[in-house]
């Protein structure tokens, strides 16, 4: 007879649940200024101990603080909040839009708005992002026009990609956003792949991927991983830590007993826990990265410790799965406060002028959906014409297609 117990399956469970106060305990933190800057052509795995500490320069006084203290003039700082501010009245109001009707689908990024806006304004314009659907600060850091962000998300005539593609799947070449895929984690791989390629004809662009914290659970994160060690590929791998994935913890996708950033660490990629919510540690850690990638270090995996402070979607009750003010405790707190705080510390900042910006945002995005729906909404119906669907498949139309669409009398 056998002398050990019989054997268990271990299954994560959240640390809170409706109804109870979620313990922050398992996270981790480090305080502000006290992890160690390495320098840019560091060993992969001369980074371990990085992957499990935490990257802060924003103390709880919004003092910038240690080794990772950004060289950052105020008016980018600036340019950073109003990125913020404007990402979050988008949300806010595309929200209202969705409920209205206008829209069939939403996805906000409410409390992570500082990780898209921050790097990029530490990358190049043409560097090419990757992102997931939730990164809609790069587009509003790299001052992408409203309008046709809008008639995308109301799939109307004006929209530049015909109706073609789930609202808030943008795909704008020009600002270095590559179009979103609804198939999580295929952005890493393809990533990868134009690194590595731009690798091979001597390009200076580099490549950052996006994969949230559940997606990383998928075969293509690690094929991705294996390629960008192997072959030096000029990338960022952004890994967004928000705690949840549609309904499921991140413990589900094996964040239990260690991080995501150790992965990176485990096939050769320099990697880095960094506070999400710090705006000069996101532009710090993404300078630190790009600068490797682009001198031929190679990758740089790099986990975002934040926290979704709203649903999955518009199609999402959070309310049956964690307690409603979980993001009240998070303890990295608000993104855009905190800049804030820092701001008004150096005397770059007042209250005053934050509600001004505010006031002037709102105006700005209601203006613009106002403009946007113009051209059509789900609510007052489409205007697309049938022939639509005949275009952009074939360079010429087969017989087929051309007799199908005479019979439409189009």
């Amino acid at each position: 007879m056998s002398q050990h117990e019989p054997l268990r399956l271990h299954v994560p469970e959240p640390t809170g649940r409706p109804g109870c106060a979620t313990d922050f305990s398992y996270l981790r933190l480090s305080r502000a200024g006290e992890v160690r800057r390495p320098p840019v052509d560091t060993l992969p795995v001369d980074t371990r101990d990085l992957a499990y500490a935490l990257v802060r320069v924003l103390d709880d006084d919004g003092n910038a603080v240690g080794p990772w203290v950004p060289d950052i003039d105020l008016d980018t700082l600036r340019a950073g909040l109003r990125a913020m501010m404007k990402t979050r009245i988008f949300d806010g109001r595309m929200l209202i839009a969705q409920r209205q009707k206008k829209m069939s689908f939403y996805m906000q990024s409410l409390g992570e708005e500082a990780i898209g806006a921050a790097q990029a304004m530490a990358l190049n314009r043409d560097d090419m992002c990757f992102p997931t659907y939730r990164q809609q600060s790069i587009l509003m850091a790299r001052e992408v026009p409203m309008v046709g962000l809008i008639c995308q998300l109301l799939s109307n005539e004006n929209d530049p990609l015909k109706g073609r593609q789930l609202p808030v799947m943008y795909s704008i070449r020009e600002a270095g956003f590559f179009s979103i895929s609804g198939n999580l984690a295929t952005q890493y791989i393809q990533a990868v792949g134009w690194a590595m390629a731009s690798a091979i004809k001597g390009d200076t662009r580099i490549a950052s991927a996006w994969i949230g914290d559940g997606a990383t659970a998928e075969p293509d994160f690690d094929t991705a991983l294996t390629f960008a060690h192997v072959y030096r590929a000029p990338v960022i791998l952004n890994v967004v830590n928000n705690q949840w994935a549609i309904s499921t913890f991140q413990a589900i996708a094996g964040g239990e007993n260690t991080t995501f950033a150790a992965r990176g660490v485990g096939c050769g990629i320099a990697s880095l826990r960094v506070d999400g919510n710090d705006f000069l540690a996101v532009y710090a850690a993404s300078q630190w990265a790009a600068e490797r990638a682009r001198s031929n270090g190679g990758p740089t995996l790099i986990e975002w410790v934040t926290y979704r402070a709203g649903p999955h979607s518009t199609s999402d009750d959070p309310s049956k799965y964690r307690p409603l003010d979980d993001a009240s405790h998070f303890p990295l707190g608000d993104p855009i406060a905190r800049l804030k705080q820092h701001l008004i510390a150096q005397g770059a900042w007042s209250d005053t002028e934050h509600e001004a910006l505010q006031k002037e945002l709102e105006a700005e995005v209601l203006a613009a959906l106002k403009e946007a729906e113009q051209y059509g909404s789900m609510a007052s119906g489409h205007v697309f014409s049938p022939a639509e669907m005949f275009d952009d498949i074939y360079e010429q139309m087969p017989e087929h297609l051309r007799q199908q669409r005479q019979q439409l009398g189009i």
